[in-house]
């Protein structure tokens, strides 16, 4: 079922764009053959799209051209563009979205029949002969010794990414309400000592939960949720100066060294 939904945060953490396509499930291309290990399909959804929580019976790797992933695993935020792609092992519960105009690519892998199994949704590097093989198996026209070959490669090839971008949500009620004003906001400038105050909690108790529901400190914490938002809005052909302001930089070259800090590259660079 597809259904335009309105302005709210859904599943995917993100505040939904009033044009975004909510489907309530993800469901698994038909027609494979039992000789297929690995089922590959891709669509280019002309609007934002988001998918409700939902699990898959096998196992499923996605990946992006022209946008970014958004992806909700518990209480873990992965953010997916170009070059790196998300393993989601069968059964585990996901929501996701899409920036609109982004070419979405997904392949499903059968469980009792894939050497190569990550037991926890692992950043995956994309590179140029994985995608290669995987946009092959989308064929419909090869024969069962080609595909056969192909499957083995992707299996010798599939390795996890170096520096896999993902936020841990706190999912502690003493500061969860801190993690969804800056998911509503990612410019929200607040320090804990203002939380605490707002909240009637310690700031030492604050900084305590922090750093042991995230693994973060708050300040590097919520600098590494602006790079997640950053890269969506980078994505959607907004330029480097207007995100730094969106995300309450009050310099421009303060917010590229902090996405340097997180990503080893530049803003300028993954917009380019």
């Amino acid at each position: 079922m597809v259904t335009p939904r309105h302005d709210d945060p859904g599943s995917g953490a993100w505040r939904r764009e009033p044009s975004t396509v909510v489907r309530s499930a993800g469901l698994e291309p038909q027609g494979a053959s039992p000789a297929q290990i690995i089922l590959s399909e891709s669509e280019v959804p002309g609007l934002p799209l988001e998918w409700e929580p939902h699990a898959h019976p096998s196992h499923e790797l996605v990946w992006v051209h022209g946008g970014t992933l958004t992806a909700r695993v518990g209480d873990c935020l992965f953010t997916i563009s170009e070059g790196s792609g998300l393993w989601l092992p069968a059964g585990i519960v996901h929501a996701g979205r899409l920036t609109a105009g982004v070419e979405f690519f997904d392949a499903f892998f059968a469980p009792d029949r894939t050497p190569v199994v990550f037991d926890r949704p692992t950043v995956i590097t994309m590179t140029p002969v994985l995608e290669s093989l995987l946009t092959h198996l989308a064929r419909t026209d090869l024969t069962p010794a080609a595909r056969s070959r192909a499957e083995a490669v992707v299996f010798d090839v599939v390795e996890p990414a170096q520096r896999p971008l993902v936020l841990h949500l706190p999912g502690d009620d003493r500061i969860d309400v801190i993690a969804a004003a800056l998911l509503a906001d990612p410019a929200d400038a607040r320090g804990l000592g203002e939380w605490a105050r707002d909240l009637g909690v310690s700031e030492r108790t604050l900084t305590r939960v922090f750093r042991r529901t995230t693994g973060l400190p708050f300040l590097q914490w919520r600098q590494s949720l602006r790079v997640h938002q950053a890269l969506t809005l980078l994505a959607g052909g907004l330029s480097v100066n207007v995100v730094s302001e969106r995300l309450g930089y009050a310099q421009t070259s303060t917010f590229i060294a902090a996405f340097r800090r997180v990503m080893g590259t530049t803003p300028g660079a993954m917009h380019g």
